[in-house]
């Protein structure tokens, strides 16, 4: 079995962890990427809920965490009274105001390494981001600006020691951003840049914090949002 990287979430964040007694299997891969799933929702939310007075006015509140959800299904989870894209990763800006992702795009992209789900997350996230911020702070190139905020959120998260890097996850990311491009409608290059723009929007976004995934012209300290 090869060996994957994984980032993990500091103790104080952890979450419990069952022993498994002699003789059981280990858990499956699918609980392996929910609990994953589970620390990257956790690390982005927890890094917005003590940075966000540093960028912005209002006060932060979560999207609603929806989470995984089965898009071949007839009863798929709807957005504005429709349903949920398979294969797909989204944001909800109505008022239902919640992130989701397809279970098999997360199985497809964590086939690869773990780091996948936590760019799915982190992106999604900073779409919510964007829906909370001024039309002034926001960018044209909405996707664009979500995987530059997606950097910042889990860089601001590493650095505030929340969630550790492992060698080779930043890689793992961009990979997937070249590989899975127009693979899934979550990678399509037509609604979400070509692989290398959004590899470039995420390091960005790692590099020069949110600050930098916003416009030149506009001024991040006490920048004006939304309250919802």
């Amino acid at each position: 079995m090869a060996h994957r990287h994984r980032m993990r979430v500091c103790a104080l964040l952890a979450t419990v962890v069952l022993t498994v007694p002699v003789g059981h299997a280990a858990a499956a891969p699918d609980d392996e990427m929910t609990q994953d799933i589970e620390t990257a929702v956790l690390a982005v939310d927890v890094y917005w809920e003590d940075h966000w007075s540093e960028f912005f006015t209002e006060t932060y509140v979560p999207p609603t965490v929806l989470g995984e959800y089965d898009g071949a299904s007839a009863d798929a989870p709807t957005c504005d009274g429709e349903p949920l894209a398979d294969d797909n990763a989204v944001y909800c800006s109505t008022a239902e105001d919640y992130v989701a992702w397809d279970t098999d795009l997360m199985r497809f992209g964590y086939a690869y390494g773990d780091a996948f789900v936590y760019l799915v997350v982190a992106h999604e996230w900073g779409h919510a981001i964007q829906n909370r911020l001024d039309a002034e702070l926001q960018t044209v190139d909405g996707e664009l600006q979500a995987d530059c905020l997606a950097g910042a959120e889990l860089e601001g998260a590493a650095q505030d020691g929340t969630v550790v890097f492992d060698s080779g996850d930043v890689d793992e990311v961009h990979t997937a951003l070249v590989r899975d491009a127009d693979k899934t409608p979550w990678t399509k290059e037509g609604d979400h840049g070509s692989a290398a723009e959004r590899v470039d929007a995420f390091t960005l976004g790692q590099e020069l914090g949110v600050e930098g995934c916003l416009p030149d012209e506009a001024a991040a300290e006490g920048a004006a949002a939304l309250g919802r």
